[in-house]
């Protein structure tokens, strides 16, 4: 046993003296991979754990001027990254096809390793997507989708900056970055309120939008397969089979949240047979909904990586309570959000959203 032992520290210690990038063996976080996968799987328990328990007994906190600071700085941070990884060889100086890393000392390869960092730090300001759900005891967002998506990140990026800082894998940090400028942006102006819903009419995109990212990111990690090039294979490998993976996961959850969506909206069509007149609007267009149906939120604000969904509906039953815990003898209950002001405000408490009076 102790020979295994000592064996696997011998290989250890030649994996990150010898076969790692010299360049950035005294950047911060990055002489040992134990930091970073200590805070993953911290996030991972707080995300799931600690965090909501510690909020059980204290009120939401109100934090949409926060949300709107916050994802100002993500959108603008995120567009410097784009911006950077464009200037450091993808506008002009990198292959498409086939993209070697430069391990040089070259202004541009430098530039291209210092902004791999820097996109490596961004993994870990995303962890604030989920606390900032969980001080508003949104828990229903913090979704295992959620937290595998983030909390996996950071360590596989500091795997490729450890030891391929630049080259044909960072494409997928490119695509991310700019997919980050679109989410971001819209949780943004989401965040600012109703009013100005009409600047992101085009919401209902940003999902597919996303699985196109992991389509793209997947198809040109995996075209390596099929010819020569000097690159790491065990990373082309890495970064396209997280393109895989994300995808089949946003599908079955966009698919099962659609489907649970279409089921819902035909069952309220088919129990009440026609409107009674008093609607909710969603995404500017009047729902007319029979006696106790509701809209709420089936997932609109789930974080910037996360899916962008279309609005669902809860039917009350006839004891005067919602099927889905939406409705309690005619108010909107905690929990249960309406349509334009659970994504367009998503910091709205329950006393200015859910204690509204349904007539």
């Amino acid at each position: 046993m102790a020979i295994i032992l000592q064996e696997a520290q011998e290989w250890y210690r030649e994996l990150l003296d010898n076969k790692s990038d010299p360049r950035v063996k005294d950047f911060f976080l990055l002489s040992s991979p134990l930091p970073t996968l200590g805070m993953c799987i911290f996030y991972a328990y707080f995300s799931k754990s600690l965090g909501p328990r510690l909020m059980a007994k204290r009120k939401p906190m109100e934090l949409r001027s926060v949300l709107v600071i916050y994802n100002a700085i993500q959108t603008i941070f995120s567009a410097w990254i784009f911006y950077e990884y464009l200037m450091s060889g993808w506008w002009g100086h990198y292959s498409f096809k086939c993209q070697p890393v430069d391990y040089g000392h070259s202004p541009l390869a430098l530039r291209m390793v210092n902004i791999c960092w820097w996109y490596y730090i961004s993994k870990f300001t995303e962890f604030f997507d989920t606390l900032f759900f969980i001080l508003r005891k949104k828990n229903e967002h913090v979704s295992t989708l959620h937290v595998i998506h983030h909390g996996c990140m950071p360590f596989s990026v500091w795997m490729g900056l450890k030891f391929a800082p630049g080259g044909h894998s960072t494409f997928f940090a490119l695509l991310n970055a700019f997919v980050h400028i679109v989410m971001y942006f819209y949780y943004m102006i989401a965040a600012m309120g109703p009013k100005y819903q009409k600047f992101i009419w085009w919401k209902k995109y940003l999902t597919t939008f996303q699985m196109v990212q992991f389509v793209a990111i997947f198809t040109h990690q995996f075209q390596l397969l099929f010819r020569d090039c000097d690159y790491p294979k065990g990373f082309m490998v890495w970064i396209g089979l997280h393109g895989v993976m994300f995808l089949f996961l946003f599908s079955d959850f966009y698919k099962a949240k659609y489907l649970t969506v279409t089921r819902r909206r035909r069952q309220a069509v088919k129990a009440n047979g026609h409107a009674n007149g008093h609607g909710l609007h969603t995404n500017g267009h009047s729902k007319h909904l029979g006696n106790g149906d509701a809209l709420v939120a089936n997932g609109s604000n789930k974080g910037a990586c996360m899916p962008v969904l279309e609005d669902e509906y809860v039917t009350r039953n006839g004891n005067g309570h919602a099927g889905g815990g939406g409705f309690e003898d005619g108010f909107f209950k905690e929990g249960a959000l309406s349509s334009n002001e659970s994504i367009l405000n998503p910091d709205s408490s329950s006393s200015s959203l859910h204690q509204r009076k349904v007539k």
